[in-house]
């Protein structure tokens, strides 16, 4: 069989994919994007890789304020927690949201061990996943999933092209969950292993104690980087995992003066949706504060992801 060349096509010939472009959750997570949840032991990775896992299955904001721009099935790796005690997790989380864990399509992959570094667990993988069809698949953690040598790029890089592969195949985000370096550096430079790890992501987010509380950073490969965030584990009322209280006040207190309604002008008088870029650009508006408002405004009932952006609901 002759050898073909590899295709080549003109830039400008090159259509977009509106399906890949945007977020699965916003300022948090690209739509069919890979990365790593990174920090230190007893950070809450694992609460924020559930927390993730249950707002995409369910499709509410993540830590309360992130909103979901497609919910859909999502597959869950475990590989230090019993399945019931992420169960307990899961359910303590969806009932803090008013929701019930049998109406979520989260489902935990049990497996006594998952090694991506063999043709074996990774044809097993890619039958799951071609069984479910997830939005989301999340691992946890990468170090159980390997016995390669994190340090050595060659064979970091090949276990990630493996992922990657899986990510565009079946179009779905990937998150990986890892450890951060005792004394590393800042976010990604700490994460334990080769720099491919770090470079591999196009969403990363990383949490670190900080006076007794987490603190949230995010980075993207295509959108501006998150402002950082305090979390704190709520106890009220289930175990859940949320945006900290501030000092300053609440963090309903942060939202400015009256921008749900100046949200709600704004569509109206544009008379079509729009895009979340283009509401800050017309409102003058904090990136964070403007999130805040959106998914206030879709929790009331006010708006709706639409075609095109957000619309207003029954011409409110």
């Amino acid at each position: 069989m002759a050898t073909e060349p590899l295709r080549v096509v003109a830039a400008s010939e090159v259509q977009s994919d509106p399906a890949r472009v945007g977020w699965l959750v916003d300022e948090l997570w690209s739509r069919e994007g890979v990365g790593v949840i990174g920090g230190a032991p007893k950070c809450c990775k694992t609460w924020l890789g559930l927390d993730l896992a249950v707002s995409v299955a369910g499709g509410t904001p993540c830590l309360g304020r992130f909103a979901v721009s497609e919910a859909g099935p999502v597959l869950f790796y475990g590989a230090e927690d019993p399945p019931a005690q992420l169960r307990d997790r899961i359910r303590a989380i969806a009932a803090a949201r008013g929701q019930d864990i049998a109406s979520l399509d989260l489902g935990l992959i049990l497996s006594h061990a998952l090694r991506l570094d063999t043709e074996r667990d990774r044809e097993r993988l890619t039958l799951t996943i071609e069984r479910h069809r997830p939005h989301l698949l999340i691992l946890d953690p990468l170090v159980r999933l390997h016995r390669i040598d994190e340090n050595s790029a060659g064979e970091m890089s090949a276990l990630l092209g493996e992922l990657r592969t899986l990510q565009r195949r079946y179009a779905l985000a990937i998150v990986l969950v890892h450890h951060l370096r005792k004394n590393g550096g800042h976010d990604g430079q700490a994460l334990r292993g080769s720099g491919d790890l770090h470079a591999w992501g196009d969403s990363n987010l990383f949490v670190r104690r900080r006076d007794g509380r987490v603190q949230l950073t995010a980075e993207h490969r295509a959108a501006p980087a998150l402002p950082p965030t305090l979390l704190e584990l709520a106890t009220e009322p289930s175990p859940h995992l949320r945006l900290a209280q501030c000092d300053e006040g609440t963090l309903a207190a942060e939202t400015e003066p009256h921008l749900e309604e100046r949200i709600v002008d704004a569509l109206r008088q544009a008379g079509r949706p729009m895009q979340r870029e283009a509401l800050r650009e017309t409102l003058r508006a904090r990136n964070a504060t403007l999130g805040e408002a959106l998914v206030k405004l879709q929790t009331t009932g006010h708006i709706q992801r639409a075609h095109g952006g957000f619309a207003l609901i029954n011409n409110t």
